[in-house]
Parts: C-alpha cells; structure tokens; sequence
C-alpha cells in the first residue's frame, strides 16, 4: 500500500493557453522539486507531449501517467487517463479527427508546440486545441474505457466549461466515479446540491498551465503500489476506494 502525492492535471506547451516554460522536463523536473510522486500532463484535446512527459519522467524517477483533458461537444472539460502511451495516442489520433477544425493563430492563441524526448521543439500543432470535439459527454466514459482509460470531470465547480455549469446538472445515468473538484471549500455544498458526487472518489489537481502552479505534496491518493495501474484503480474505486 502507499501514499501518493499526485497533480494529475497539468497543461504543456502544447496547449495554447499553457506557458511556454511548460516544456515536459521543466513540469516533470519542478514536479521532483516540490515532492511530488505522480503527475499526469493533460494538455487540450491532445496527448502529443506525453511521450516526452513519460521519458522525462523515467530520467528523473517519478511516476507520469499519459492523459489528455478533453473538450466535449458540449463544452465541458473532462480529464482522460490512459494505462498505457501507446492507447493514449491512439485516442489523440481519434479525437483530433473529432476537433473542430480551425487555424491555431499563435498571436492570438498561443503556440502548441510539440517536444522530444530531449526537451526541444520538434513540430507544433496547426488546429487550435481549445476548441469544442464533436464527442458527446454522455458517451465519453464508455469511450475512453474502450482504450484502457479512466475520465473524470475536471473542475466540476468551475463557473465555465464544467460539467454542472454547462450541463446545470450531473446527468443520474453519469458512470465515472472520480470527479474533480477545484475548490475543496465547496465540496459540502457541491454534494448537496448533487448527491451524485457521494459516490465519486473526489480529488483537486492544479490545472497548472505554470510552472509555479503545480501543486505542493499536500494531497494523497491511497493506492495499492505506486504504478500507474495502480492509480487507475483507485480512480475507478469511487468514494469506496
């Protein structure tokens, strides 16, 4: 059994609201710094740096899971964890086809760049990343189990792109079991207004798109080893876990 410090939300480079120190050394390097023990990088409707992040993270012995946080048709920011990199690129690949396309304007957007093992820019994404994907929320957790993979609803208490701000309500017939919750204050009030989320596992990641913003070794997850397998599972545990 161990104790995990975790942040399993983290913007590169790639996307083009993350800054561009947020290259997949620097997060994973400051990630060793301040304690942490697994993190995840999450970058806008694309895994592409996660192989970076995952080579990074194997130099400096901490624990990198590939994930991806995804924009559904419906505008609701939803997190996406994968066991293996090989699956998280095949749903890169699928739900990059599912974006709606529009030209990234770097001036206006920010860059999307895509970086190599050895922390250098090897190509950039042309389609803006923040954009909706034609993939309905409602289907998105049967989805991603399909390739191996865990979601959960990011910042459920967010007043934007959160799945009660834009939905107005968790739908009953939800399967996911973990959600995330931005603001630990709210969570008394957040249950109480959706009972659904007493049965979800509930955790707070930073969102990082800085380098200062990742988070300090504060929060744990209780898992039975410390793999990425592992984690998954604790994911899929629930408020039982």
């Amino acid at each position: 059994m161990a104790e995990l410090y975790y942040d399993l939300h983290i913007h590169s480079c790639l996307s083009p609201c993350g800054d561009d120190d947020m290259t997949p050394s620097n997060i994973v390097g400051m990630s060793v710094i301040k304690g942490l023990d697994v993190i995840a990088v999450t970058d806008h409707n694309s895994c592409k740096n996660c192989p970076a992040v995952l080579a990074a993270a194997k130099e400096y012995g901490i624990l990198a899971i590939p994930g991806m946080e995804i924009n559904t048709s419906e505008e609701v920011h939803a997190v996406c964890l994968f066991e293996e990199l090989k699956a998280a690129m095949e749903f890169d690949a699928y739900v990059y086809e599912k974006l709606i396309p529009f030209p990234n304007k770097e001036e206006i957007f920010g860059k999307q760049q895509i970086y190599d093992a050895s922390d250098q820019v090897c190509g950039t994404v042309p389609n803006l990343l923040i954009n909706a994907t034609d993939i309905s929320f409602d289907g998105l957790w049967e989805l991603v189990r399909g390739y191996g993979g865990v979601m959960f609803p990011a910042h459920v208490d967010k007043t934007a792109n959160s799945l009660i701000a834009n939905l107005g309500f968790v739908p009953p017939d939800s399967r996911f079991v973990t959600a995330e919750v931005k603001d630990l204050g709210k969570l008394h009030k957040l249950k109480r207004e959706n009972p659904y989320l007493e049965r979800c596992r509930i955790i707070s990641n930073s969102d990082a798109h800085y380098l200062e913003h990742i988070h300090e070794p504060e929060l744990t997850l209780h898992v039975e080893e410390k793999s990425v397998r592992a984690v998954l599972e604790a994911l899929l545990n629930g408020a039982m876990g």
